[in-house]
């Protein structure tokens, strides 16, 4: 429930503070007196864009905060969703900067309008003439039913259906578009895989090629290279070998006379034995070495087959071959097994559309079940509201198709006169009756769900005299489950409330300014004296007055 509100710096208003309690409140006031600039403030609160024509003083920002009761209403899990901190006692605020940019919060938390309207539809409940409106909407007829029906839980399930439906249906298209195309790709991806797959690569064997190609290509050479390097190493008279032996030799009979020599020594004697392990090496080398012309071949044509694959995907590495190799060994494979995965796909929908079926059935029957019961509590209550001869002709008809909340048409047919021919709201009922029978579906509906708080914007419009009366006797049993507040220019409505303000204009420093006002029983009884017989208020209207107080 809403229990305070603060509005500064926007329309009329310069500063504006009140606090509300449970029941019925009325509001009242002259045309023009701002009762519609109270209407505006709460819609941003709802999440209504906010527009810089609104603010009072341009040079300071507006502020609208409203504070509600929540912990009754099983909100949590809007908050939750939302990312937002769950308090009991929930403050939104909107904020209209000197720029014109505007800022939400809920709880001190910065959120998008989006958000602030999800939170604000189950917070409160603004019934315009304009909203009047909707009830000639199908989806409005839907939720009354399905309100009547507790299709709910039956309507959750069913738009996840839904969307899953939906999503294998895109996702089916897509997948036989892609056939379509890959069908036309197929020969050239197998052509080109075909490639890859025969060139037989191996990853690192480029370099390993390039080695043994010039191994190969230049075996001569290196043959007689090695052969001097094992000569010079050799040679009995002037080899390495046998000069470093003879310089080993002296070094030994050195040692004995110092350490130095003995290091010299040890080192002699290391690259004697570095040297050997070189000419065993050299010589392994030489005796491994041989001329091979067809291995050359084979290397030269597998480089060959390399250098034009790397050229031909414009990579440089036989690592990004492979890459490619895979992918297109995957592409192929997703399109010779595209018919498997369509396949897949189609059953999915239809089990997805057996699912669809079954829910939207259940919540055909519950409908079906309930509207009798809705036809019986309209007509009742309409009755007493001055329409007993108003006439519902509500009928249901499967379509096949899944709509976003079931699979039915819905015909939502009115008469008001005995006799007459049943026709769409729209066209048979008055805004008078349409007022009305948005009262008694409201009131219908406050028994079966948790109603945000209602706020009634002259519903009384065109009518007077005891139905008025009984208008206001239907919203005070409705405030007895939630807050109801309710702006009328009618007395009988007026006497009806718990609490009661009165929304008029002042003069301060010639400025001109809307205030709120809450009435005691003696203002009360003036207010309604007033609406009674006009601005002269004569003893019969006060006694008038009282007795509707009473």
């Amino acid at each position: 429930m809403l229990t305070n509100l603060t509005i500064k710096n926007y329309a009329l208003i310069d500063h504006l503070q009140v606090s509300f309690n449970t029941g019925l409140t009325i509001i009242t006031g002259e045309t023009g007196a701002g009762k519609s600039i109270l209407l505006g403030g709460l819609s941003l609160i709802l999440g209504k864009r906010a527009d810089l024509s609104h603010v009072k003083d341009n040079s300071k920002k507006c502020i609208i905060e409203a504070t509600f009761d929540i912990a009754k209403y099983n909100l949590k899990s809007i908050f939750k969703a939302e990312d937002l901190d769950y308090e009991a006692q929930t403050i939104i605020r909107r904020e209209i900067l000197p720029s014109g940019k505007s800022r939400a919060f809920i709880n001190d938390t910065p959120v998008n309008l989006d958000s602030l309207q999800i939170l604000g539809e189950r917070l409160l409940d603004i019934h315009s003439q304009h909203q009047t409106l909707q009830l000639t909407n199908d989806n409005f007829q839907f939720q009354v039913i399905d309100a009547l029906a507790k299709n709910q839980t039956s309507l959750q399930v069913y738009a996840s259906l839904l969307k899953e439906f939906k999503d294998l249906k895109v996702e089916l298209k897509s997948l036989q578009e892609k056939k379509n195309t890959a069908i036309k790709e197929l020969d050239y991806h197998s052509f080109l895989l075909k490639e890859l797959e025969e060139a037989k690569l191996v990853s690192g064997e480029l370099e390993a090629l390039e080695i043994e190609y010039e191994t190969l290509n230049n075996v001569e050479d290196i043959k007689e290279r090695l052969s001097i390097s094992n000569h010079i190493i050799n040679n009995e008279e002037v080899g390495i070998v046998s000069n470093l032996t003879e310089l080993k030799n002296q070094f030994s009979k050195l040692s004995d006379y110092s350490s130095q020599y003995h290091s010299i020594f040890e080192r002699i004697e290391s690259s004697l034995i570095e040297l050997d392990d070189v000419r065993s090496e050299i010589e392994s080398l030489q005796e491994s070495l041989d001329a091979n012309p067809n291995r050359l071949e084979q290397v030269n044509t597998k480089l060959q087959i390399i250098h034009n694959l790397l050229q031909k995907h414009t990579v440089s590495s036989v690592e990004e071959l492979l890459q490619i190799k895979q992918e297109l060994g995957s592409k192929v494979f997703e399109t010779e097994n595209l018919d498997m995965i369509i396949s897949e796909k189609e059953l999915a929908i239809q089990s997805i559309v057996s699912k669809l079926l079954s829910e939207s059935e259940i919540i055909h029957n519950k409908r079906v079940a309930v509207i009798p019961k809705l036809i019986t509590q309209l007509e009742s209550i309409l009755s007493t509201l001055g329409m007993p001869n108003a006439k519902f002709n509500i009928t249901l008809e499967p379509t096949g198709t899944f709509l976003n909340n079931g699979s039915d048409d819905l015909q939502f047919l009115f008469s008001a006169n005995k006799g007459g021919q049943f026709n769409e709201l729209k066209k048979s009922a008055s805004g008078g009756e349409l007022s009305r029978i948005m009262l008694a579906i409201k009131s219908i509906l406050s028994k079966y769900m948790q109603l945000p708080t209602i706020m009634f914007d002259e519903i009384d419009t065109g009518v007077s005299g005891e139905i008025s009366n009984k208008m206001a006797i239907i919203m005070q049993q409705m405030s007895k489950t939630m807050q109801v507040f309710t702006i009328t220019h009618l007395p009988q409505i007026a006497s009806k409330g718990d609490t009661h303000f009165k929304v008029f204009k002042e003069d301060v420093n010639n400025v001109t300014q809307t205030q709120l006002k809450q009435l005691n029983q003696n203002d009360r009884i003036v207010e309604i004296a007033q609406m009674l017989g006009g601005s002269d208020v004569s003893l019969s209207a006060i006694a008038h007055a009282k007795e509707l107080l009473n």
